[in-house]
């Protein structure tokens, strides 16, 4: 039987698509992909009997056109005997749902009862992207149990690569604040939302916060704070629970229930940005002596 130019370029589509990674349109049943390691999707398809397709009468199929000018990342080579092509590609870490991730991240975070065992939990945590990229975990710095406690956004670069966060120049201005109303770094206790430096430094995704929220948590609770500070509009939303922007949520004191305990919270304004918008310092400040009056 000969194959319509139609046929060819619909095979050829097909190979396309295999090299690209597709190897179903609809799948019966759900793939557990971390169970597949390093195999990428479609790796095991092979056209069936595709040498005896080119009996006399039965020309092989035609080459890709359009689809073979495409230059696809991924490298195939033969696997053996088997002749059936093989894929690599580099694979980061995947991370678990967000939803098993919380709860694997909940049951581990309970069992902790210190700050060291937190911590030790957290670097054999793999329910977070962020920890394949970063360089260090990034757990506090500060006193371990203070009645002052700060929540920033997420570890930047120097956080990165110091394994401590508020390190770099907004670190250093956040020291310069606390100094202004009597504390120090021995006697505050200062984390992130995130454990781990998001590539780019961007906004955490809702997930990635969701993964990190029960140690967090735990970690409110072995600190035991009189107060918690969000610092900038991504750790007050994600602490209060809120969806205004920082300037509406800064400077309101509100209670975050924390295991048995409601412990009174307010938000201010994140040092990056007052070092970018100096005139909102006076902001800064006001929330401070707020802070200041509540210890």
């Amino acid at each position: 039987m000969v194959r319509s130019n139609g046929q060819d370029e619909m095979l050829s589509l097909l190979s396309w698509l295999q090299a690209m990674g597709a190897d179903a349109a609809v799948g019966d049943t759900a793939q557990d992909w971390l169970q597949r390691g390093n195999d990428a999707p479609g790796a095991a398809f092979a056209w069936p009997d595709r040498d005896e397709a080119a009996s006399p009468g039965r020309p092989a199929p035609h080459p890709a056109r359009g689809a073979d000018a495409v230059q696809s990342p991924v490298r195939a080579r033969p696997s053996g005997a088997s002749g059936s092509p093989q894929v690599t590609r580099p694979r980061a870490v995947t991370p678990l749902g967000a939803s098993e991730a919380e709860t694997g991240a909940r049951r581990i975070a309970r069992a902790a009862n210190s700050l060291q065992e937190l911590e030790a939990a957290l670097q054999n945590f793999d329910g977070c992207g962020l920890k394949s990229t970063a360089t260090k975990l990034c757990f506090y710095r500060g006193a371990p149990n203070s009645d002052l406690m700060i929540i920033g956004e997420a570890p930047g670069r120097d956080e990165d690569l110091a394994g401590k966060p508020f390190v770099g120049r907004a670190g250093q201005l956040l020291d310069k604040m606390l100094h202004a109303i009597g504390r120090t770094e021995a006697d505050v206790h200062i984390t992130n939302v995130v454990y781990w430096r998001p590539p780019g430094n961007r906004t955490p995704t809702p997930q990635e916060a969701l993964a990190c929220r029960p140690f967090l948590e735990r970690q409110i609770e072995l600190v035991a704070p009189k107060i918690l500070v969000a610092v900038g509009g991504s750790a007050a939303k994600e602490m209060l629970g809120a969806s205004e922007g920082i300037m509406r949520l800064r400077g309101k004191w509100r209670e975050i229930e924390i295991g048995d305990r409601k412990i009174p919270a307010i938000a201010t304004l994140h040092p990056a940005y007052l070092l970018r918008t100096p005139a909102a310092k006076q902001l800064a400040w006001i929330d401070l002596l707020q802070i200041r009056s509540k210890l």
